[in-house]
């Protein structure tokens, strides 16, 4: 019979009020650097998702990703409405805490996801189609890859490490961010003079609070209070701090130290370490965020200056190409001397790990993108994703929801 351990499950009630504090912070990250006709609007897009996909999840959502395997694809119906999660364990889960703590620390992972998207088209989206697009998302796409990796689905029975989410929550969220804002369109004016961000400060509180928040995200994945999540904890600070100073050097290189410029180095440091923080060494997470850093940073200078897409707050070149090479590291940066439960990665002698991260890469990315682009054509064809002309210039704030963020 497995026991309660008191220590561990409180780490973990507390990993999952520090997610949840993410989703806000977020919204402000986000806020920071839009217009200031629109950061209501991009804060809300943020909220809203503590309340819709927390109902969603209870009801359903957390059935669908760790529910009895049904031929590797998807979760059974048998936690449905929370049926069966309560104050004792699960073992295949997490042996020491309530199986309704550990439903709940997952759930602050549905939340922020869908959230992540958000910065792909904000200042234009109506907020009715996002709500719809939200609810559906979360079904299609993230509860089976949560399913696939972490519920005991394909990529998990075929040796995929994801510690706290670099691919169910990142790539996802950064690819299906690129395929919503190929859809969407433009905002008016892209291209012809510059958007400036109206708060950097609100940006770089945001940054601050999801650095802190993260020390939850991937420290309270280990769902113990242990040698393991101290060993995240410190790889997460490590790859933050790595990919804020090569960012850094990246902006001066180019005119001068950009302070949005660092904050976003830093997240983007966050989002590689992700997948790999339970199973690599501080050295490692090291060279981790100092080389997500440029690949993140280029994508940016790609995207909008070879291909000129309004992928408005660079999500896809931040947490998917992020959390791509976060990935692809800890198949070859894993080490089993640091995580038993993990593997060896090509470093230390086992190739084949490197291999079966590059092919769960293809899948999610292959995934997100596609099942996204289709669910927003669709939704752009009956409902509509975008507002009005009219209802852009005037702003997000005031067309849809009658408010003003400033006096």
């Amino acid at each position: 019979m497995n026991t309660i351990d008191t220590g561990d499950t409180t780490w973990v009630l507390i990993s999952s009020a520090l997610v949840l504090v993410m989703t806000p912070a977020l919204g402000f990250f986000y806020g920071g650097m839009v217009r200031k006709k629109n950061i209501l609007s991009t804060l809300n897009l943020s909220f809203i998702m503590m309340a819709l996909l927390s109902i969603q999840w209870i009801l359903y959502g957390y059935t669908l990703a760790f529910g009895n395997d049904i031929a590797g694809l998807i979760g059974g119906l048998n936690f449905l409405g929370l049926n069966g999660v309560g104050a004792d364990p699960n073992p295949d889960y997490a042996a020491t805490v309530p199986h309704m703590a550990f439903m709940a620390f997952q759930m602050m992972f549905a939340i922020i996801t869908p959230a992540l998207i958000t910065g792909a088209f904000v200042e234009r989206v109506r907020f009715k189609s996002f709500l719809l697009f939200s609810l559906l998302w979360a079904t299609l796409i993230y509860d089976p890859v949560a399913h696939w990796v972490w519920g005991g689905g394909i990529l998990g029975a075929i040796g995929a490490l994801d510690f706290a989410g670099g691919a169910v929550v990142h790539i996802t969220a950064g690819f299906s961010a690129l395929a919503f804002a190929m859809v969407i369109g433009a905002r008016k004016g892209f291209g012809s003079y510059s958007f400036e961000p109206h708060n950097i400060p609100y940006s770089v509180l945001g940054a601050g609070l999801l650095w802190m928040g993260w020390f939850g995200f991937n420290g309270g994945s280990a769902l113990a209070a242990d040698g393991i999540a101290v060993n995240a904890v410190v790889t997460t600070n490590t790859a933050a701090a790595a990919a804020g100073l090569v960012w850094m050097f990246l902006s001066w290189r180019d005119n001068k130290p950009s302070v949005l410029g660092i904050v976003t180095g830093a997240v983007v440091g966050l989002v590689a370490v992700t997948p790999a923080a339970g199973f690599v060494t501080p050295l490692a997470a090291l060279v981790i965020g100092a080389t997500a850093a440029p690949v993140s940073y280029f994508t940016i200078k790609l995207v909008r200056e070879k291909f000129g897409l309004d992928e408005s707050l660079d999500v896809f070149a931040c947490h998917g190409m992020g959390g791509l090479w976060g990935a692809l590291m800890t198949g070859l940066f894993a080490s089993s001397a640091v995580n038993s439960a993990g593997a060896d990665g090509l470093l230390y002698g086992n190739p084949a790990q490197f291999g079966i991260q590059a092919l769960s890469v293809v899948i999610m990315v292959l995934f997100s993108f596609s099942v996204t682009f289709a669910l927003a054509k669709i939704l752009d064809a009956t409902i509509g994703l975008r507002v009005s002309e009219q209802e852009e210039l005037v702003g997000l704030d005031i067309s849809e929801h009658g408010e003003k963020a400033y006096a």
